[in-house]
């Protein structure tokens, strides 16, 4: 096994790129208690750790897009979506923009045009439906770019086309648990980047997926394996062929 400590950022990169960036790839990341808990007091952060950093840093920094649950935004106090400096040369050494764009997913559209994550570096979409509120479509529309996308409920699907379709393929899910429930549903999730606390939660927190029973199951192949000096283990699992 691989110890995350004995990378390279050129390393750790090249341990979670994919070999052809312009083929559509969605990829969720999560972290995990040992016990399954998805947060600790209603956040995921209890669970992080620098290791944990470390590796989500360079996820990101892999991605064309970040796609967020709204109810994740307004939980976790999401921060604006501003690469550091180290990145943001990366990525312009690899022909990518300085940073990735933010997509948040959003049914009821409770997110205020004045949340902070709107000033990220690049202007954010905001993925919705056409049976959202009009008024306050109209009000984020200020603010960010709309997508408005199935009647009901989010056409996921027609998310990723989309996106790929804008020239944004790479697309990293960072939650919440109804979002990666829903793509999971849909059948849509290429990639499952999870890292596991050694922490023990005990009862009373969901799992890193939520949402209606369902019964699609879908084989995964151990692509990565990677240990840190905290005890932190990071897997990569990939789609089966």
């Amino acid at each position: 096994m691989r110890r995350l400590e004995e990378l390279s950022d050129h390393e750790l990169a090249a341990a979670y790129q994919q070999d052809d960036r312009s083929a559509p790839h969605l990829r969720a990341n999560f972290v995990s208690s040992l016990d399954g808990a998805v947060e600790i007091d209603g956040q995921s952060k209890a669970l992080s750790s620098d290791s944990d950093s470390r590796v989500f840093s360079m996820v990101r920094r892999l991605a064309d897009v970040v796609l967020v649950g709204a109810g994740t935004i307004r939980d976790e106090g999401y921060n604006p979506l501003r690469l550091a400096a180290p990145a943001r040369e990366w990525r312009t050494a690899q022909g990518l923009p300085e940073n990735p764009t933010l997509a948040i997913v959003s049914s009821r559209l409770e997110l205020s045009p004045v949340n902070p994550v709107f000033q990220s570096a690049v202007r954010p979409v905001v993925v919705t439906h056409h049976a959202s509120p009009p008024d306050r479509r109209e009000a984020l529309g200020e603010v960010a770019d709309l997508l408005v996308l199935g009647e009901a409920e989010v056409d996921l699907k027609a998310l990723v086309d989309e996106l790929a379709a804008r020239g944004m393929p790479q697309i990293l899910c960072e939650g919440g648990p109804h979002l990666l429930g829903a793509l999971t549903e849909a059948d849509l999730v290429d990639e499952l980047c999870l890292a596991l606390a050694p922490l023990l939660a005990g009862p009373g927190s969901g799992r890193i997926t939520a949402g209606a029973a369902t019964t699609l199951t879908r084989r995964m192949k151990l692509q990565t394996t990677l240990a840190a000096e905290d005890d932190y283990l990071f897997f990569r699992y990939v789609r089966e062929a």
